[in-house]
């Protein structure tokens, strides 16, 4: 099964963005699967309120677990994850319309009535899969 197929099954297991998304690269990176997925639990659907997708951020945290600065003065590693952060959320953006969720989802996750036509529209099972494949996609081109 390849990292994308994965990150869907995982997403279609209950499992938020986030999750799906480092849940693949975890164990490579040198981080269990159990703690990487209570750590990205509540970064889902734009932190539960439809801002920076879910996707995004937990392909933020899958860039600095490879590249990221540990060291007080590590300014090359510092760099290196900006730039790839930049060149991931240009790329994700081009390819999904925006990073923000409610932009995505064209429904506002935070008002209780557009939540409510996202679930009626199956939105999460439509849409979501698409964009988790699609940052996992970026991820393994650009790590």
């Amino acid at each position: 099964m390849t990292k994308t197929e994965q990150a869907k099954h995982c997403f279609s297991q209950g499992f938020n963005c986030a999750q799906a998304v480092i849940g693949v690269f975890s164990q490579s990176l040198g981080i269990d699967k159990d703690t990487a997925m209570k750590l990205s639990t509540g970064l889902g659907s734009g932190l539960r309120c439809g801002e920076v997708c879910g996707a995004v951020t937990g392909a933020a945290i899958v860039i600095g677990l490879k590249y990221g600065h540990g060291r007080e003065i590590d300014e090359e590693s510092k760099k290196k994850t900006h730039a790839l952060l930049v060149e991931f959320e240009k790329r994700f953006a081009e390819e999904n319309g925006s990073i923000v969720c409610k932009d995505i989802l064209t429904y506002d996750l935070s008002n209780e009535e557009e939540l409510k036509i996202i679930k009626e529209k199956n939105l999460f099972e439509t849409i979501c899969p698409d964009i988790v494949e699609s940052a996992v996609e970026i991820l393994d081109e650009i790590l």
